[in-house]
């Protein structure tokens, strides 16, 4: 059996359920355990079948919608008894992570700081951004968005707290991974896996390359297109029939799956894929063309529905090899932004100075979200503003999730 067949290195990177919460909290309870049994029960189905589960994920409706944010006070106890609730369970080892949903309005954008200040994890959430029928994006709700990230940045430990918030531009519902993840009470309860799958990828273009004798660019492109597309479809049918055999009796409805690769600390960097792609590093001539070709790999699932992303995820301080790439000054934020267009997540996790201004930072925002309605893609924002450090500074995040980078500049 070839390397890419084996379960180990396509692990899942997330179960998320998606629910509704309303204002009356006896009903809280019930939902939240539901939620976290049934994502336990289905963490160590897979687990049978060989495949790791790394998280626990639950996502509401608009937390406007259930919260009492009248004030700061009242949200904070609400937020309290949430997590109460999530933390008493100790339904298993693996980590429960908790969104809240998106912020509606500007009074609910303004709480977001505090309680990302008090809660962090347990208090994920979003900002969606549209536009009006002249395709011109909402600048005041930009502005509220980049004033919250701000105030963010300064009461939280070097910024980290904006880990915990997202801009959204031409977002769905459904995504699996946080803080981008939002629910619509309509949809029902649903659930979508992410995955984590550098490893499968690294371990297919390996497998290839041994029995590879052209140097032609045509043959080689198709060539690793090939192997990356079938060692991942291949997983993805298996993880498929695991579900539909899985006896579990739930109110939750498998919406799909979202195909990015997700990468983390714990696997091979997207930069290793880079490299077996023939690109000198990532940055290089040659960046965009093998991000167009991962893209379509990771659209190529035909056998699940597609949802989130489903795209190539560059999230600068969650890869090693990209950390490391800012530390080598091999790409800037243009280039990021440059590559969102063949594929992409938008601007993610990126470290900027501390002292950058707030126009700045909303007309990244803008150049983000034209991008993504233009072309038709959903498109993120997370950047983090780190108190006291300038562009070429190194981060000393202490999050168990983030590498340490340098700082870019916003230009």
């Amino acid at each position: 059996m070839s390397n890419y067949t084996q379960q180990d290195l396509c692990k899942i990177r997330t179960i998320t359920t998606f629910l509704s919460l309303d204002r009356n909290q006896q009903n809280w309870p019930q939902r939240i355990n539901s939620a976290a049994n049934f994502c336990q029960q289905l963490s160590e189905t897979f687990a049978a079948h060989g495949y790791s589960v790394q998280s626990i994920r639950i996502v509401t409706n608009p937390f406007g919608e259930y919260i009492n944010t009248q004030s700061l006070a009242t949200a904070r106890a609400d937020l309290e008894y949430l997590s109460t609730l999530i933390n008493a369970g100790n339904h298993s080892a693996t980590r429960v992570r908790f969104a809240i949903g998106e912020a509606k309005t500007a009074h609910e954008i303004g709480l977001l700081p505090e309680l990302i200040k008090e809660f962090g994890d347990l208090c994920n959430a979003c900002i969606n951004i549209g536009v009006d029928e002249h395709s011109v994006l909402d600048n005041r709700r930009i502005e509220t968005a980049v004033a919250a990230v701000h105030k963010i940045s300064r009461i939280t430990d070097n910024g980290q707290g904006n880990f915990n918030l997202t801009i959204n531009f031409n977002c769905k519902p459904l995504i699996p991974y946080f803080p981008a993840s939002y629910h619509r009470t309509e949809l029902g309860d649903q659930y979508v896996l992410g995955l984590e799958t550098p490893d499968l990828l690294v371990a297919a273009l390996q497998a290839f390359q041994l029995g590879n004798t052209t140097e032609d660019h045509q043959v080689l492109t198709h060539g690793y297109y090939q192997a990356m597309s079938t060692a991942l479809n291949h997983q993805i049918k298996n993880i498929k029939q695991i579900i539909a055999s899985a006896e579990i009796n739930s109110s939750f409805n498998f919406a799909g799956i979202d195909s990015s690769a997700a990468p983390s600390k714990d696997c091979a960097s997207m930069v290793d894929i880079y490299k077996l792609l023939g690109v000198e590093y990532f940055g290089a001539a040659g960046t965009t063309e093998a991000s167009a070709l991962l893209t379509r790999v990771f659209k190529s699932i035909t056998s699940v529905p597609l949802v989130g992303f489903s795209g190539l995820m560059l999230a600068v301080t969650e890869d090693t090899g990209l950390a490391m790439g800012t530390i080598n000054k091999q790409f800037d934020i243009r280039a990021l932004l440059t590559y969102s267009a063949v594929c992409g997540i938008g601007l993610d996790t990126v470290p900027i100075p501390g002292d950058t201004p707030l126009t700045k930072i909303a007309a990244i925002m803008r150049d983000t979200g034209t991008m993504a309605y233009r072309l038709d893609k959903p498109l993120t924002v997370r950047l983090f503003p780190v108190p006291g450090l300038k562009a070429g500074d190194i981060t000393d995040f202490s999050g168990d999730d983030l590498c340490n980078c340098a700082v870019l500049a916003v230009p």
